[in-house]
């Protein structure tokens, strides 16, 4: 877009201050500026700052705060589970399902300025997050196959890795570098989530210094706009991540975050679960370790599905036991863990995405005097960014809930070695002790001095070990194929 164009636009939208310093740039800046510019909706973000707003300045509702509805929650323990499991391995082998990750974040507070999915918590593998995930996959992929009859060839997972702009080119390389982990690479897409301008307070776009627009990521919620939007893939892409899964017939998605060392990536028993429930939108949920943990929960806000933060729950109402079950009422912490179907995604969010009100954060944002010219870097708040949470589109859906075990799929990673929990140490502990009660639930005899780690290639959630069973694990260390773990028995 030529700078006339763009001189209009900004005029227009009242925010011709983007281009104060234009005329004293370089030709790349300039070129940068403008094309940043030129991607700026200012219609569509001004809408999301003034309903944020709105929301923000409203007396607070007198919420009335419920569990949820007894039939919207099951527990992976049902009887039901194996025929959910069948239900979900045929769609899966019927190329039906596609995943996707959440990957954005850094690995900052790991005290790593890679992309977290990156890390390596210790295993005795020494994998990534994104080699387990991939490795996951593929385990998946092979099963649902073997039930159908196929090749191993014709069931293909697309997974979508959502990246953010600082992680985007380390993503795609470390993939590459290691062959997409196993995975045939025309089924790892990568997308990006997208950026929002920051704001201050009276509406007005911050230029972070004279050649360019501050901006945040517009959160994990970001998905959906991201999913619709053929950019996201590539600057050059003719189709959006809606477009490949439409065009190819995938109809149920699976989405998580990257930090679950525990995911089950591309779950038969969830999908199937969800498909069997015929909702479009699907919530795994672990159970509270305690009445006041320090998580969200799902529940009804004024009868409406809802994450509620634990802060604002009344102390009462976090230690209300339910009568039947004994447990806490308000029980079902939330795990970042969803199923959706890809006509809900593709065509319900966008009817009521409008009325979905993004968070406010007010940060102290590096930016430039509009009058000097000088960099400036504030003592005290001086804008707002927003975001858009993942589980914000609960109260627009019906929402089917899956109770599943912590010690089996939750074991997030988030704060630095040392830290009092869900740290690097805790991830490398929950994950090998997985593989060691895969192999008790077998009938295996182990001891707790053996450290041992199972392979998803050997077994995606304990299936096909019945051989150990009687037989005791004489030796550990990583086991990365079935012949290398009957040479660990006696």
């Amino acid at each position: 877009m030529s700078i006339e164009l763009i001189a209009d636009k900004v005029n227009k939208a009242g925010q011709d201050h983007l281009l104060t310093f234009y005329n004293t740039l370089s030709p790349t800046e300039q070129q940068e500026l403008v094309h940043q510019i030129d991607n700026l909706d200012f219609e569509r973000v001004d809408k999301i700052l003034k309903l944020a707003l709105e929301v923000e300045k409203q007396p607070p509702a007198d919420n009335s705060f419920t569990p949820p509805p007894t039939e919207s929650v099951k527990s992976v323990a049902s009887a039901e589970q194996h025929s959910w499991y069948e239900r979900g391995l045929d769609a899966i082998a019927n190329n039906k399902l596609a995943v996707i990750l959440m990957a954005g974040g850094q690995g900052t507070r790991l005290g790593s300025s890679n992309p977290k999915g990156m890390y390596d918590v210790g295993l005795l593998s020494h994998k990534t997050l994104f080699e387990l995930q991939a490795q996951r996959i593929a385990k998946v992929e092979e099963l649902a196959a073997q039930k159908s009859g196929k090749d191993a060839d014709q069931v293909n997972i697309l997974w979508f890795v959502m990246t953010s702009g600082p992680t985007r080119a380390t993503t795609e390389a470390f993939f590459k570098e290691n062959k997409y982990f196993g995975l045939k690479e025309k089924n790892v897409i990568f997308f990006e989530q997208g950026v929002l301008p920051c704001f201050t307070e009276d509406g007005k776009v911050i230029l972070g210094n004279k050649g360019n627009v501050a901006v945040a990521p517009d959160g994990n919620g970001g998905v959906y706009t991201a999913l619709h939007n053929k950019k996201s893939i590539s600057p050059t892409s003719t189709k959006s991540p809606i477009d490949i899964l439409t065009e190819n017939g995938y109809e149920y998605i699976h989405a998580y975050c990257v930090d679950n060392s525990l995911c089950k990536v591309a779950d038969p028993t969830f999908v199937g679960y969800s498909i069997a429930s015929g909702v479009d939108c699907g919530a795994k949920v672990v159970q509270k370790r305690d009445a006041h943990e320090s998580v969200g929960v799902i529940a009804l806000r004024d009868s409406k599905f809802s994450v509620v933060e634990y802060s604002e729950i009344p102390k009462n109402l976090a230690e209300l036991v339910d009568d039947g079950t004994g447990k806490l009422a308000f029980n079902a912490a939330n795990i970042a863990n969803h199923f959706y179907t890809t006509k809900f995604l593709r065509d319900e969010i966008p009817k009521f995405e409008h009325k979905i009100a993004y968070h406010i954060a007010r940060k102290k944002i590096p930016t430039v005097d509009l009058k000097t010219g000088s960099d400036v870097k504030p003592e005290t708040p001086n804008g707002v960014k927003m975001e858009l949470f993942i589980f914000d589109v609960f109260p627009f859906t019906n929402l089917a809930i899956l109770e599943v075990e912590r010690k089996d799929e939750f074991s997030p990673l988030k704060n630095a070695p040392g830290s009092k929990s869900d740290t690097p140490e805790t991830s490398r502990s929950d994950v090998l002790s997985l593989s060691k009660r895969y192999l008790k639930e077998n009938g295996a005899n182990i001891s707790d001095e053996i450290e041992i780690e199972l392979s998803p290639l050997v077994t995606y959630a304990g299936e096909g070990l019945s051989f150990v069973s009687g037989k005791e694990v004489v030796k550990g260390g990583y086991v990365s194929s079935v012949d290398q773990l009957k040479s660990l028995l006696n």
